[in-house]
């Protein structure tokens, strides 16, 4: 079997994922990040992560030897052939990806690096970054490429397992090559390409599913003022492959931790080549314009003012599936609620308490019902799947007002009718 000695550099959501995968396929991988306290807890597989399977294949890689956890760049990278760079890149000033974290792995890890070692952004990042890190390194006998990952939360491990495609771009042909060997198992289709190009793959895929959710939010507004419904219409869309069924579900915006930051991203690189990328502008403004309308659907369902009106939000996580937090709509719809005037309690099945410096704007409980008692409105906010199931009739008896906003289409009318809710979708 084919077996690389791998590092990989920052223990989030990709990090993390990477290196308990790359361990299952049979590589031997030591997994580095900078917070003592969190290395502690992963090397007694403890995943504070909310991510289906990690936990498992971290257990299953430290008890086979092949999965080991350190602290700081040195002590991963000295015996490596592969080291993939994981770490942060957020939205920095303007826009534009923050490239401290990366900067900071090279320069500690550019004088212990083996000869032929293969150096791999895995980290969304901008055009020209491989150039970059071959620059900082200094050095004509390691190599850099680009393999971007395509990871979603709440599917990580499935979506590293069982990838569409992997992507992989180096200046030097055999760098690639062999970067793209690790993920041999999997018997994926391969992509093999230059640097610059396998970059920019991962902004346009991102930007591509943004501009996607924008259309199917435009479009439900259009529905509302026809008299159609959404439903219908995205249904009759999805059949055709050209378009097909994923991204197309409206709801209070999108976010998370790369769809906004690699927006923006992306419009940067743009600008910096002189390229006015209007319809990624676009876009962004009509993001920003689906939580304005969902503030003023709410407004309308509890009489048209917030003050002082009691809510209570079903969801918090961007997203069902994971515990992630950065750049959540829900969040976002929240923040916009409490500055009308509203006094907001929220539950979230992964977020059972409150999050310092996070969640200041709620109220956060462990049980729906309190989030429901006294509440003039229900406004679900993440597509949490239990939410289907309620006690629907046990919470409109505790509620004050009878609505149920629904910003993600997620509940069945039927269901809310007979236990005596009104509700509100979008685009319907």
């Amino acid at each position: 079997m084919f077996v690389r000695r791998v590092a990989v550099i920052g223990a989030g959501y990709v990090g993390l994922t990477s290196a308990a995968c790359l361990a299952s396929l049979g590589h031997q991988v030591v997994c580095a990040d900078i917070d003592e306290k969190k290395v502690e807890q992963l090397r007694r597989a403890e995943v504070q992560i909310f991510e289906p399977g990690l936990p498992e294949l971290v257990g299953e890689g430290i008890a086979a030897g092949r999965l080991e956890f350190v602290v700081g760049v040195r002590n991963a990278v000295r015996d490596a052939e592969v080291v993939f760079l994981c770490v942060p890149t957020p939205m920095g000033e303007g826009g534009a990806a923050d490239l401290k974290a990366v900067e900071a792995a090279v320069a500690e890890m550019k004088d212990l690096l083996a000869p032929g070692t293969v150096v791999v952004n895995k980290s969304t990042v901008p055009v020209g970054t491989a150039a970059r890190v071959l620059e900082l390194l200094g050095r004509d006998d390691v190599f850099v490429a680009s393999n971007p990952e395509f990871l979603r939360e709440g599917s990580a491990v499935k979506d590293f397992m069982h990838p569409d495609r992997i992507v992989v771009g180096s200046d030097a042909q055999n760098a690639a090559e062999r970067v793209s060997a690790l993920y041999a198992r999997l018997g994926a289709p391969t992509v093999l390409m230059d640097a610059a190009s396998a970059e920019l793959v991962k902004y346009s895929a991102n930007c591509f599913l943004a501009m996607k959710l924008s259309y199917v939010n435009a479009m439900a507004e259009l529905c509302e003022r026809l008299g159609a419904d959404i439903a219908n219409v995205t249904e009759g869309m999805g059949f055709d492959q050209r378009i097909g069924q994923s991204f197309l579900q409206p709801g209070p915006g999108w976010g998370g931790s790369c769809l906004p930051k690699d927006t923006h991203a992306l419009l940067q690189i743009a600008e910096a080549a002189g390229h006015d990328f209007e319809l990624l502008t676009a876009t962004i403004n009509t993001n920003e314009k689906q939580s304005r309308l969902i503030i003023g659907k709410v407004a309308n369902a509890v009489g048209g003012d917030l003050k002082g009106r009691k809510l209570g939000l079903l969801g918090l996580a961007f997203k069902a599936g994971t515990n992630d937090l950065r750049d959540s709509p829900a969040l976002k719809i929240a923040k916009m609620l409490k500055a009308e005037g509203a006094e907001l309690v929220a539950y979230d099945p992964a977020i059972p308490q409150a999050v310092e410096g996070v969640t200041g704007d709620v109220t956060v409980v462990d049980d729906v019902q309190q989030a429901a008692k006294d509440a003039e409105a229900l406004v679900v906010l993440t597509e949490w799947p239990q939410f289907r199931s309620l006690d629907w009739a046990a919470l409109a008896g505790t509620m004050a007002g009878q609505v149920v906003v629904d910003t993600r289409n997620l509940l069945d009318v039927d269901v809310l009718t007979r236990a005596g809710l009104t509700s509100h979708g979008v685009g319907r």
